[in-house]
């Protein structure tokens, strides 16, 4: 299914008026505060989030898994609903690949595909925390650490192979999540582990095009909970500070223990000039990918407040960041979730354009806790929800996603064409 011109002005036809009257109320309160409602929204309208190619399926616990019905059975179908997303929100202009799940058999045909939905190819994902079928080594104990060097071998031309892909593609970018680990303590030795992660990133390194980068991700447990081989930040930072200017740190909202300060490490990543991109989601409890903004909003908004000031002060020359969702969706219909989440993710960027950032400055030279205090609030509780909505309209997407998807009855109208009993593949 592929949604037409047609039907996204048979749907904003009936939310026209309501929206027009909001955004005009919108405007006017930010104009009495000096800010530019209109220059929000252009930021908007150029703000793309990349979709991942395993988000489009229904996931699962070790439990179980329940089929949405209608979902995506091969790249080609998984293209089609970013298309459908990206119709809707304007806003899902790039897909995530993950090798092998979706290897794309005819690059052209692919690129063909994607350049007919407005949809460009950000960066690709290696997969050494599985064993694939007919593999020679298995990944059991490690891959890029692994004591084996023949395994370390298998993994690094693996990554080395995804790169291949990526280009053919016109992909820029590699991010690289190892599972390497252990679940007990004597199991493996922390430094040479290390090491031969280091050892086996820098081959993969030494293959990146010149106007590549390499982006690598962390996460303190999970599958392993004893330790992780690159568990935070710090030593992603420093494997990337080894690497080189063309390797950074990824990360990902999900892989922090409780309570971290996520926002002070984007902030301190972007005045070193080695914050890479994201991986958006949320969390209750661990690495649980629920909808992006579904638990801690406020948090996700003070990220976006470090974003923004870093990059209005990019002393380091920071490059833009790549941004990304990645959930898992065990209960919604992947594509409701999917969209619920690009408007948390814009919504906390336009929350961060309108803060007060000389009044704030002035708060915090006078160490005047209760003004920064109201002013980052202020912003956070300003209902922007019209600013989405006039950068969706603007672009030639709908008022309201969710309210359109249903209207148009789009999980419907797949279940009709792939049938109700489907699986995504890499799910």
């Amino acid at each position: 299914m592929r949604i037409q011109s047609f039907h996204i002005d048979q749907y904003n036809a009936i939310a026209i008026k309501v929206h027009e009257n909001n955004y005009r109320i919108t405007k006017e309160l930010l104009a009495q505060k000096s800010i530019d409602a209109d220059a929000v929204v252009e930021k908007l309208r150029q703000f793309q989030i990349a979709i991942p190619s395993w988000a489009l399926g229904a996931g699962g616990t070790r439990f179980g898994r329940f089929s949405t019905g209608g979902e995506p059975g091969n790249l080609e179908q998984k293209l089609d609903d970013i298309g459908l997303l990206h119709a809707l929100t304007r806003s899902a202009g790039a897909i995530s690949l993950h090798i092998p799940w979706d290897i794309p058999r005819d690059a052209q045909a692919i690129k063909q595909q994607a350049s007919e939905l407005d949809i460009v190819f950000d960066a690709m994902n290696s997969n050494t925390f599985q064993d694939q079928k007919d593999q020679a080594l298995s990944y059991k104990f490690g891959s890029l650490s692994h004591i084996n060097a023949d395994v370390r071998k298998q993994a690094v031309e693996h990554n080395i192979e995804v790169i291949s892909y990526g280009q053919a593609l016109g992909s820029k970018s590699i991010t690289v999540w190892l599972a390497d680990g252990s679940s007990f303590p004597g199991q493996l030795n922390f430094r040479r582990a290390l090491d031969n992660t280091l050892r086996s990133l820098q081959e993969i390194y030494a293959q990146l095009p010149a106007d590549w980068q390499l982006f690598i991700e962390y996460k303190p447990y999970e599958p392993y909970f004893y330790s992780t081989v690159i568990q935070d930040w710090g030593t992603s930072f420093l494997l990337a500070n080894e690497l080189g200017n063309k390797a950074y740190t990824l990360v990902d909202l999900g892989h922090h223990l409780h309570n971290t300060n996520i926002e002070q490490i984007v902030s301190t990543l972007m005045y070193r000039g080695k914050l890479g991109g994201f991986h958006f989601n949320d969390s209750k409890y661990g690495d649980d990918d629920l909808t992006v903004g579904s638990i801690k909003p406020y948090q996700l908004y003070l990220i976006f407040n470090e974003l923004v000031y870093g990059l209005e002060n990019n002393t380091a020359q920071n490059p833009s960041p790549a941004w990304m969702i990645d959930a898992s969706h065990n209960l919604k219909d992947p594509l409701e979730d999917l969209i619920q989440s690009l408007e948390a993710i814009r919504l906390a960027y336009a929350q961060a354009l309108i803060v007060d950032r000389q009044g704030l400055w002035d708060a915090q030279l006078n160490n005047d806790v209760s003004v920064g205090q109201e002013i980052l609030q202020d912003a956070f509780r300003t209902d922007v929800r019209p600013l989405l909505q006039e950068a969706r309209l603007r672009s030639g997407g709908v008022i309201e996603p969710i309210k359109a998807y249903r209207y148009l009855n789009i999980r419907q109208q797949l279940i009709k064409e792939r049938g109700s009993v489907t699986v995504a593949t890499g799910l």
